[in-house]
């Protein structure tokens, strides 16, 4: 959209042409023309009004606009920027908007223009232009502006220049085509369609193609097949099994495992006699002394005068105590002796099969397996017990909305809402070095003011459709921007801040309500009051957080419920000021991110065609930005 439309516009007279894109009107562009030559007329009469400068006014003529080239811009309402050249009493003009942020590229709209006075100065057999002569080439100019106004290069700008004064309009627009197709090296289309039509010739051909052999061959195929296997290949493994077999059930036979290094990643095999590394057969010959009887655990009676009482024997049951009752006796000077036999259990344990729990202390590689009765998640790291992640079974897209609004009293003065669409690709461990490639639709864009793809990305096919490529990547990639026009942006939070100023004692409330249109209510809202000074006493309701060094109240609302009467949040403090000063003020902001469904904005990603998954749509984001109330 660097240049909407071309004109010629004589310096004293009415304009001779107008050439516009398809979705331009033409309305618009005739007002930006008036705006041109109503600019160029208030100039000079400036220039009559201001005899202080007419040594630089005459350095350029009568008219300030009449320089060669150079840009202006026109209009009140609607503005746009003017680019033009001036020929021989003949303006070229490009007509483009006239924008702050530079999105149009204005070099674009001046080569453009540059390329027309070309074009004019071809059909004039010189720079001697005048209305006289543009008019007698008016339909070659006008259909070659209409070819540069949409874009052309250089080879067919100059074929279309070469063949202006030829035959024919037709012979002028379409043989620049084909010289530009000769002068690249390009095949014509003629021959490029033999070549597509013997190719799918080809594939029809070998697609209805059908290839059936006899049952003698397939016999016959059969048989020598059979032939051919190695019947003699299974007893010349036997012999070298069991000298493998011999040589590893000896047990003062050296290994030749001892001088290999020791392998992470399929490096380790499996032992076909577990004997030779089981520590528990081994050790089979040690007795190990068993625990003492429960008769050890009961307590002894001591009547000594003045120490009387039962000691030792302290039994811990089975049951699930608190760690104040297990513990109890080690705070009582008097609760009994610290005997070992106090931390026995008072049932006799049930020995284990092997050693008495000796195998335990083989660790390493080779170490006995664990019980098969043992529990399912043994083993497993704790964070893979807690948190499943889920595997990703293709592409994810999903939408981040950040909405910013202020609240003067309870008017609204501004509000914005910016989206991001962001794509999620398999891991690159998972996808290698293939590509992401798919197409999407894109509804529910009523509401939105601007929309802007990354195109290194994403390019658009037009009615809503886009197709994305790219690369794996670890990272969420944004590939779309958009935001919504203002007034029909909805509000997810009301929010209203009231403050009162008796005497020396300020008092603030802010309200707050939940939309009733919305999915779910919004969790875990923080509510922050800016304070005007660091206060001596603080009363809030209901509790609150305060933040001396940054001079703010926090509030935390678990939930915001979507109907009902509104919250309120109060706070009173003293000042030093009277109600009579200079007026207090006080901010309030409010914070919330909130996982939901559907974006907020009524912004949907659906599959280009119905029935097709070519990605996975997970749950949008919706987060405040600045949201704040004074």
């Amino acid at each position: 959209m660097s240049c909407l439309a071309l004109s010629l516009q004589p310096a004293n007279g009415s304009d001779i042409l107008l050439q516009t894109r398809e979705w331009f009107p033409p309305s618009r562009a005739l007002g930006a023309l008036s705006a041109f030559r109503q600019t160029r007329r208030a100039f000079a009469a400036n220039k009559h009004s201001a005899p202080d400068d007419a040594y630089a006014a005459e350095a350029i003529g009568d008219d300030p606009l009449a320089a060669s080239s150079g840009q202006v811009i026109v209009g009140v309402e609607s503005r746009y920027r003017v680019v033009y050249r001036l020929v021989n009493g003949i303006y070229v003009l490009g007509i483009t908007v006239a924008d702050h942020d530079n999105s149009v590229n204005v070099f674009e709209c001046i080569h453009i223009v540059n390329q027309a006075v070309s074009v004019v100065v071809t059909a004039c057999r010189g720079v001697d232009v005048t209305p006289e002569k543009l008019s007698r080439k008016y339909a070659e100019i006008y259909m070659a502006l209409d070819i540069v106004l949409r874009g052309v290069g250089n080879i067919r700008l100059s074929a279309m220049l070469a063949t202006m004064h030829g035959e024919s309009i037709a012979k002028m627009v379409h043989s620049a085509i084909d010289s530009e197709n000769k002068i690249r090296g390009a095949e014509t289309w003629p021959s490029a369609e033999v070549h597509s039509l013997e190719h799918q010739a080809g594939i029809d051909a070998f697609t209805t193609a059908t290839f059936e052999l006899p049952p003698e061959t397939l016999d016959a195929g059969d048989e020598v097949a059979a032939s051919l296997a190695p019947a003699a290949a299974e007893p010349q493994e036997e012999p070298q099994q069991k000298q493998e077999e011999s040589v590893e059930k000896d047990p003062f036979a050296a290994s030749d495992a001892i001088n290999k290094p020791q392998e992470l990643v399929e490096g380790f095999k499996k032992t076909r006699d577990p004997s030779a590394t089981d520590l528990t057969t081994a050790l089979e010959g040690l007795d190990v002394t068993t625990l003492p009887p429960p008769e050890a655990t009961q307590s002894t009676h001591i009547n000594v005068e003045g120490f009387e009482g039962n000691y030792g024997g302290v039994e811990f049951g089975h049951e699930q105590a608190s760690i104040g009752e297990a513990f109890e006796g080690f705070n009582d000077a008097w609760g009994g002796g610290l005997d070992p036999s106090e931390f026995v259990g008072p049932t006799k344990p049930k020995k284990p099969q092997g050693l008495g729990g000796v195998e335990l202390l083989q660790t390493g590689p080779d170490a006995a397996p664990t019980a098969a009765g043992g529990e399912s998640g043994a083993g497993t790291p704790l964070e893979n017990l807690l948190v499943k992640k889920a595997e990703m079974k293709g592409p994810e897209m999903y939408i981040s909305e950040e909405i910013s609004a202020e609240f003067r009293e309870s008017l609204l003065a501004r509000v914005g809402l910016m989206g991001v669409v962001y794509l999620r690709t398999l891991p690159p461990k998972t996808a290698g070095d293939q590509e992401t490639e798919f197409s999407f639709r894109v509804e529910g864009t009523s509401a939105v003011k601007r929309f802007v793809i990354q195109s290194s990305r994403v390019s658009s096919l037009g009615n809503g459709l886009f197709h994305v490529r790219t690369a794996a990547s670890e990272e969420p990639i944004p590939i779309m921007k958009y935001s919504l026009v203002p007034r029909l942006t909805p509000l997810p939070l009301r929010v209203r801040l009231t403050k009162r100023h008796t005497g020396s004692l300020l008092s603030v409330m802010i309200q707050y309500a939940s939309n009733p249109d919305l999915l779910a209510p919004l969790h875990d809202v923080t509510f922050i009051l800016k304070l005007p000074v660091d206060p001596t006493l603080l009363k809030v309701s209901p509790k609150a957080v305060l933040n001396r060094s940054e001079r703010e109240i926090r509030w935390l609302v678990p939930e915001v419920p979507l109907k009902g009467s509104p919250g309120r949040l109060r706070a009173r403090m003293p000042v030093d000021s009277s109600e009579d000063d200079e007026e207090i003020e006080v901010i309030g902001y409010v914070k919330f991110s909130e996982q939901v469904t559907q974006s907020f904005s009524g912004v949907s990603l659906r599959p280009a065609s119905e029935g097709k998954t070519d990605f996975y749509e997970v749950s949008h984001r919706l987060e405040s930005g600045v949201y704040m109330c004074d």
